[in-house]
C-alpha cells in the first residue's frame, strides 16, 4: 500500500518533473493520486528586500513521502548553481520542519560530482554537497551516472540510502531501436564494423560496458591532464592495438564539459582513419567554448553525431548550432524509478546489464 507522496521540485527542476508526473499517471496504481502527482506548486521562494531567499510551503505534507527533483547545473528556469543549491538546501529544510516522513532527493545530474578528490589542498565539492543534503534531512538520494563509483561511499548507509542509475543503458537501448534495429544488423554489422572506445583510461569501464552489450571491440585511450589547471589536456595516447581504420567508432563518456577532451581524441583517432567517429555521453554540460569545438567538428566532417540524454537541460538556442545532436530523454525511466521506490520494491530489474543480443530476442527483460 502506498504512503501519501508529493512529486514536487525547485524551480530549476519544475518542467522535468511535471513530466515525470505524467509518466507516473499512467501506471495504475498511481493514477488515483492526482493531487500528490500535482504538487509542483506546493513550493514557493520569497525573497528578501537584500537577496536572501526562504523556501514556503503553500500546504500541508506532514506525514507524507516526498520526491523532490533538483538540478544545480544549465535550467530552463536561468537559475545559477550557487542559487539553486541555495534554494534546495532551504527546500529540503522547510520540508523536514513540515514534518515529512520521507525526503527523497532526486538529482539527475550532480553538478560537483567531479569535486571528489581528497589528495588535493582543495575543498570536496560533492562531499560538501552530500553532507548538507543529509544533515538536513534528505532519507534518500537518486542520481544518474555519477562520475566515479568511489563517490557512493561518501553517503553513510545508515542515515541516507542511495541509488546511482546507471544510465547508459538508455542510449544503447537508443542505439538498438534506431541505429540497429534487428538481430541481423547486430551480428552482420555492428559487432564486424563498430568499436567503442574511453575517452581516457579512468572512462574504460563505461566503454567496455558498451562493447560488451554489444559484441563490438574496445578501443582505450589515455588522458594525460594538466592538475594545476582546470578543464586542461596535455596529451591523448591511444593504447589499444584494436584496428580502427574503416570502423564506426563511438566515443563513450559520462559527460562532456568544454569537449576539449573529445576534441583532442578526436583529431588522434582521425589520425587511424575510421569510416566515422562519433559520441556518446549522459551529461551534456557544455560549458563554453563545448558547442563551439563540436559543431566545428562536426562542419568539419571530423564528428558524425552525438549522442546525450536530457539530464542537463540543452535549449535549441545554445546547441542549435551542433548538427546531429540528438537528446534522449529520461523522465520515464525516472518515473519508474521513484514508482520503485514508493512502492518499496526492488531496484534490481533497473541494473540489469544491457545485452544487445538479448534485447532483440527478449525485448521485455529490459521493458521497466
Amino acid at each position: 500500500m502506498l504512503n501519501e507522496f508529493v512529486i514536487t521540485a525547485i524551480r530549476s527542476m519544475r518542467s522535468y518533473a511535471s513530466r515525470v508526473a505524467e509518466y507516473l499517471a499512467k501506471f495504475p496504481s498511481f493514477s488515483s493520486f492526482a493531487d500528490s502527482l500535482n504538487g509542483i506548486d506546493v513550493l514557493g521562494i520569497d525573497r528578501f528586500a537584500d537577496g536572501e531567499i526562504e523556501a514556503v510551503l503553500r500546504s500541508s505534507i506532514r506525514g507524507k513521502d516526498i520526491v523532490l527533483f533538483a538540478s544545480c547545473a544549465r535550467n530552463e528556469a536561468g537559475i545559477s548553481v550557487e542559487e539553486a543549491k541555495i534554494e534546495l538546501y532551504h527546500t529540503i529544510d522547510a520540508l523536514k520542519r513540515a514534518q515529512a516522513v520521507r525526503i527523497l532527493v532526486f538529482e539527475p545530474f550532480v553538478s560537483c560530482s567531479r569535486s571528489d578528490r581528497t589528495a588535493r589542498r582543495s575543498s570536496v565539492g560533492l562531499w560538501v554537497h552530500l553532507k548538507t543534503l543529509v544533515s538536513l534531512g534528505t532519507t534518500h538520494f537518486v542520481t544518474y551516472q555519477l562520475h566515479s563509483d568511489k563517490s557512493k561511499s561518501m553517503l553513510d548507509p545508515s542515515l541516507c540510502a542511495i541509488d546511482d542509475i546507471p544510465v547508459l543503458t538508455l542510449i544503447k537501448r537508443y542505439l538498438c531501436d534506431v541505429y540497429i534495429r534487428d538481430l541481423e544488423t547486430l551480428e552482420k554489422v555492428v559487432r564486424p564494423n563498430w568499436a567503442f572506445c574511453s575517452v581516457d583510461a579512468g572512462g574504460e569501464k563505461l566503454a567496455r560496458g558498451f562493447a560488451n552489450a554489444f559484441g563490438a571491440p574496445l578501443v582505450v585511450a589515455h588522458k594525460q591532464r594538466d592538475y594545476s589547471k582546470v578543464n586542461t589536456i596535455e596529451s591523448i595516447n591511444i593504447l589499444s592495438h584494436e584496428p580502427v581504420e574503416g570502423k564506426v567508432l563511438w566515443i563513450v563518456d559520462d559527460m562532456v564539459d568544454t569537449a576539449g577532451s573529445v576534441e583532442s581524441l578526436v583529431h588522434a583517432l582521425t589520425a587511424l582513419k575510421p569510416a566515422e567517429i562519433n559520441i556518446i555521453a549522459v551529461h551534456a554540460i557544455f560549458s563554453p567554448p563545448a558547442v563551439e569545438r563540436l559543431a566545428a567538428l562536426v562542419r568539419d566532417r571530423l564528428l558524425n553525431r552525438i549522442i546525450v540524454t536530457d539530464t542537463v537541460y540543452c535549449p535549441s538556442e545554445l546547441t542549435g548550432g551542433i548538427l546531429n545532436l540528438e537528446v534522449v530523454p529520461s523522465t520515464e525511466l525516472s518515473a519508474k524509478i521513484v514508482r520503485t521506490i514508493l512502492t518499496n520494491s526492488s531496484m534490481s530489474k533497473l541494473l540489469i546489464p544491457f545485452n544487445a543480443e538479448t534485447y532483440f530476442k527478449s525485448s521485455s527483460l529490459f521493458n521497466w
